[in-house]
């Protein structure tokens, strides 16, 4: 009996910390490809209930769905974080174009947060890709008439063009004194896209809408040749006061439990369709990623939350009041870390938003990772952008982790579009966003040493410049230091 036991210590002291957590990596991987609800969740919740608009019947329908499934995986610890904020939805539009002097219907869809009501008949001015170098000496050549912008950048704009958002688009358009915003799409087959064109997610002083790729090169060729091109642009739609829920479930940590990791995506979806791509992929992967730590057992030192945001498609509304209000109880500085899932899916690797990023850490884990599956490739950068949840965090200098998906580029296409629906869905890869993104976020809350630091005020303003976010920021009116 004693040898028995002196082999077992022997044993015991030969396996390390990096082959003890590969061995959980190991059970989180056989567990998840047996068990993931990811696909089947996201498929009832899209066939049942559908899209998830903030502040809609379904919006509250979806709340309600992911709390209960928390719930029902054995969370003892879910909470709804209501919030009540003015919003936005569309009603009605009309869109038609005159082409000398011959008029016809425009197909356009209208993007937040367009004026309650609208009726505009204006010359159209063609505005190329809509970026600050576009308005260079223009006077007043767009007061009172209808920008026509590029979503993205046309092909023959030269390199090194940095695209800006819809959003910061139609800013500088009302800079400029546009009467009205029309912006084409860059996929082909005149598929149309939602989404806010408000920075603020205040509503606008004048009418934004999308149209086709087709139509916008029609009117972009028409002006080129010299041909006048005016619109006529009416709509309604509405902004008021809704509530909205951000559902959050909490794991406490073992060793340190003041230390928090936050797993948040986007619940919310627009109402085109169900939204099963933005965010379904990434908010259903979190349930399920929570569902995974409850089955194997797994409590990191350090607290983990995992939140489903609401109000992202209308301004980061959720996030922003989540980080408000731990701001205003203290809570914020608990937050070491924020990972970040929104339309991620198949990971291949880890991206990290943050200076001073342990060198070690991230190569050791991704290593880790390829030794339970080569589907996973072990990539990483350490790209930063904004317009998603992370952003509220990262302002306040939490550091953010993201995966690096390896998604068909084709179902981007459908990006806030009427085609966003589950036939986009891959189970494959959701059952991986699940699998890798549990031991990604299990290896940040359990690790001995946090492998970057939260950032002071001065050195968030730096990293933010560093990366060139200063007048992006400054647009949306959220740059805090000047």
């Amino acid at each position: 009996m004693r040898n028995f036991i002196l082999l077992g210590l022997v044993l015991n002291l030969a396996c390390t910390p990096k082959e003890q957590s590969k061995d959980i990596f190991f059970s989180i991987n056989s567990e998840v490809l047996e068990n993931s609800r990811a696909y089947a969740d996201l498929q009832e919740e899209v066939t049942v209930i559908g899209h998830r608009l903030t502040g809609s019947e379904n919006g509250h329908k979806a709340e309600q769905f992911v709390y209960d499934k928390l719930t029902t995986y054995g969370f003892t610890d879910v909470k709804f974080q209501e919030f009540e904020v003015d919003a936005w939805s569309r009603e009605s539009i009309e869109a038609e174009i005159t082409i000398n002097n011959k008029t016809a219907s425009l197909k356009a869809v209208t993007l937040g947060h367009s004026p309650v009501s609208a009726a505009i008949n204006a010359e159209i001015v063609d505005m190329g890709n809509g970026l600050l170098e576009d308005y260079e000496g223009i006077g007043d050549k767009l007061d009172g008439k209808i920008a026509l912008v590029y979503i993205s950048i046309l092909p023959d704009s030269g390199e090194g063009k940095k695209n800006l958002h819809r959003s910061e688009k139609t800013e500088l358009a009302i800079r400029h004194g546009a009467a009205g915003v029309i912006i084409f799409n860059q996929v082909p087959n005149g598929v149309l896209l939602t989404g806010t064109a408000s920075v603020s997610g205040e509503l606008l002083p004048i009418p934004a809408i999308c149209i086709g790729y087709e139509d916008g090169l029609t009117i972009k060729e028409t002006i080129s040749s010299g041909s006048a091109v005016s619109a006529s642009i009416k709509m309604t739609n509405y902004s008021g006061p809704i509530k909205a829920r951000n559902v959050i479930a909490t794991l406490p940590g073992k060793t340190s439990p003041d230390e928090v990791v936050v797993l948040g995506g986007h619940l919310d979806s627009w109402d085109l369709a169900t939204g099963a791509i933005d965010n379904g992929i990434g908010s259903f992967a979190i349930v399920d990623i929570a569902r995974t730590f409850l089955a194997n057992n797994l409590q990191p030192k350090r607290t983990t939350q995992f939140v489903l945001f609401m109000g992202e498609e209308q301004g980061l509304l959720g996030s922003r009041h989540f980080v408000a209000k731990a701001k205003t109880s203290g809570e914020l500085e608990k937050i070491k870390f924020m990972m970040n899932l929104d339309m991620s899916g198949n990971p291949i690797g880890i991206n990290i938003s943050s200076p001073n990023i342990d060198t070690t850490f991230f190569p050791r884990l991704n290593e880790r990772i390829v030794a339970v599956d080569t589907v996973y490739k072990g990539s990483f950068s350490t790209r930063t952008g904004l317009h998603s949840d992370h952003q509220p965090f990262m302002l306040e200098g939490i550091p953010i982790i993201s995966v690096r998906s390896n998604l068909d580029r084709t179902i981007y296409q459908c990006y806030h579009a009427d085609c966003d629906d589950f036939s986009l869905v891959n189970e494959e890869h959701i059952r991986n966003t699940t699998r890798f993104g549990t031991m990604i976020l299990y290896a940040i809350a359990n690790a001995d040493k946090l492998p970057a630091p939260t950032l002071t005020s001065e050195a968030t303003k730096a990293f933010m410049v560093a990366n060139g976010l200063e007048e992006n920021l400054k647009l949306q009116g959220d740059w805090q230091w000047d």
